[in-house]
């Protein structure tokens, strides 16, 4: 009795009340807001904690102690410039524990072609030979390699790189447009490039320019089927040479699934192209990625969006050969779109302006403030801060950076009710408590599997729309036990390159007392604040939640295979159907694969408590 009703205070400690906030319109500010003082409710100590937890993925032993002697504000102007922090280390680390980040989409399929086209192709001669049998094997394992090295290279960069607000904002913005690596081998191929040379290199730029770069991206051709988008039998299209053609010759649709579906199931390789409109981007781009899906828009602008991106492909598809424009697909009629007409005969210039359009559209501003000021401040941000930061968006023609000085030096950044107001997603709770033990790094798929079996395995989300952002979608019973579980998991050195007595003083506390062990591991992983509840759980070395707790699943057990994928797809959104932050169904459960700690005691065992309370699972 007294144990359920531990779990349900837990678990209502936990989770946090999420029902969206308004969209306001945005309202006239500077072009340009600064980091001067602004009105702060919490303690110095506190700011510290706070910047640490939001704007990196947890801090080191020491980050505090250099943020005060450089001072807040300009730790945070010097993470904005990521650009000028030197990341060598990092880099190092990369270049020499992974093998494929740097190839790109068209090597690495030329190297492991998709398993499907070598069986097509082995069918095609009469039946698989041995060496057909040995290649295909070989193509197997490359793909595995492709993936858990994305894998593993994302959760090395959250780890070690010292551009630490740069890895937070690659992490909203891929979640912000998303895409699912089991879509397809070639999905799978095209990964890093995106990550790298999309993605991470226009998170604090312009908005229009990381918006075209999405769209032009192999990825994301790929993923939301527009490399095989085409006009209409019916319509117009134009010459190779660019100028007005006769009709095509495709016949009927192309468009899969209704409002909210995930993507078309991959094309085989031998199978003749889908012909016809596919309105599965120009449905995400208005929806998910820009104006939001109370922006005001028609399915006559999701329609005239996807005629007007019909021909961005990619060369050579569907294998990776970088974005090409094909004219004879695109629908040269004219279209009107939120109110604009695109002439008849143009090419190319009929996306662009679609992208045009929606990037400067007010109700886009609101939408990526919106956004941010829900990643990076509450849940549900309030009306005031979402209009400044839209306002911020649009007077500064989409400058990312611009609008998120907004929200990070706005009073409500700083406020007592966003103080660990929000809840970590299974990534940050495993790079946190990496950073927390002084983790030098993983190059084993190991590390990223611990994120997969805590609910998030990572480009594992099946529908456009991403993981969740709020609290209440990673947090339930069985989420908060398996949190728990690896706090011990950690603590009993199962994650690789972390140590439970990685921190200051660490050596002397291990044969402290077990009030100064508290206090000390409270000040180290805790930043210095733990409530009454918590503190007790740790001086008594019990959690009563954690009584007959299951075995963790040990990613280091090749029982367990490969990291599940698409858990946790939001209702309605064409995803697995389970709620995100529930542990996955996982091989080996029940026997091989398991975790079977020892029994931890002394300051591990304070660690382990730690790292499962409820302050350190919020940020």
């Amino acid at each position: 009795m007294q144990r359920s009703i531990l779990l349900v205070i837990a678990a209502a400690a936990f989770a946090t009340a999420c029902s969206p906030a308004p969209r306001p319109r945005p309202a006239a500010v500077p072009a340009r807001a600064t980091t001067a003082s602004v009105d702060r409710e919490q303690t110095a100590d506190q700011q510290i904690a706070h910047a640490l937890n939001r704007l990196t993925f947890g801090a080191r032993p020491g980050d505090a102690e250099q943020i005060r002697g450089t001072g807040l504000d300009q730790w945070i102007e010097q993470q904005l410039r990521p650009e000028r922090i030197d990341d060598s280390a990092l880099n190092r680390f990369l270049s020499a524990n992974y093998l494929t980040l740097e190839l790109k989409p068209a090597a690495l399929e030329q190297k492991w072609p998709p398993p499907g086209q070598l069986l097509n192709q082995a069918a095609a001669r009469g039946g698989a030979t041995r060496a057909d049998s040995a290649r295909l094997r070989d193509s197997n394992q490359g793909l595995r390699q492709i993936t858990t090295e994305v894998q593993s290279a994302r959760v090395a960069r959250a780890v070690l790189s010292e551009r630490q607000l740069q890895e937070v904002m690659t992490d909203f913005w891929l979640n912000h447009f998303s895409v699912y690596e089991a879509k397809g081998p070639r999905e799978r191929y095209m990964l890093s490039e995106y990550e790298n040379r999309v993605i991470r290199p226009n998170v604090f730029g312009n908005f229009r320019t990381l918006l075209g770069a999405v769209a032009k991206s192999e990825a994301m051709l790929f993923y939301l089927d527009n490399w095989q988008s085409q006009a209409d039998s019916d319509r117009p299209r134009l010459t190779a040479a660019g100028g007005r053609g006769g009709r095509g010759t495709a016949a009927g649709r192309g468009a899969v699934g209704g409002r909210g579906a995930p993507p078309a199931p991959v094309q085989q390789p031998g199978q003749r192209p889908r012909q016809g409109l596919n309105e599965n981007y120009g449905r995400e781009l208005l929806e998910l990625h820009t104006l939001g899906v109370d922006g005001g828009y028609k399915q006559a602008d999701v329609i005239n969006a996807a005629r007007a991106l019909t021909g961005w492909t990619i060369r050579g598809a569907p294998q990776g050969g970088g974005f090409q424009f094909q004219p004879l697909m695109h629908d040269a009629g004219s279209k009107l779109f939120l109110g604009q007409t695109l002439a008849a005969g143009r090419g190319i210039e009929d996306g662009e302006a679609v992208l045009d359009i929606v990037a400067r559209h007010p109700a886009t501003a609101t939408h990526i403030a919106f956004k941010l000021a829900r990643r990076f401040v509450a849940d549900t941000p309030s009306t005031a801060l979402v209009a400044r930061a839209a306002a911020m968006f649009t007077n500064s023609g989409g400058d990312i950076r611009e609008t998120f000085r907004v929200i990070v030096m706005s009073p409500e950044f700083f406020g007592r009710a966003a103080y660990r107001s929000k809840v970590k997603s299974p990534f940050e709770v495993v790079t946190s408590a990496a950073r927390a033990l002084g983790a030098a790094g993983d190059p084993t798929p190991r590390t990223a599997s611990f994120v997969a079996t805590l609910g998030q395995p990572i480009y594992g989300h099946q529908a456009p729309n991403g993981w969740p952002e709020t609290g209440d979608q990673w947090m339930n019973t069985g989420a908060i036990l398996n949190r728990i579980n690896f706090g011990m998991v950690v603590a009993a050195n199962r994650l690789p390159g972390a140590s439970p007595t990685a921190f200051k003083d660490a050596d002397i506390l291990q044969t402290a007392t077990r009030e100064l062990q508290v206090d000390g591991v409270i000040d180290a992983l805790l930043g210095g604040d733990a409530s009454a509840a918590t503190r007790a759980v740790l001086v008594s070395g019990e959690n009563p939640m954690a009584k007959n707790l299951p075995p963790f699943p040990d990613p280091a057990d090749p029982a367990m295979g490969p990291p599940p994928a698409g858990r946790g797809g939001r209702a309605g959104r064409g995803g697995a159907g389970g709620r995100a932050g529930a542990p996955p169904t996982t091989p080996g459960v029940g026997g091989r694969g398991m975790a079977q700690l020892p029994p931890l005691r002394g300051l591990p065992l304070v660690v382990g408590l730690a790292l499962g309370s409820p302050e350190f699972q919020r940020r």
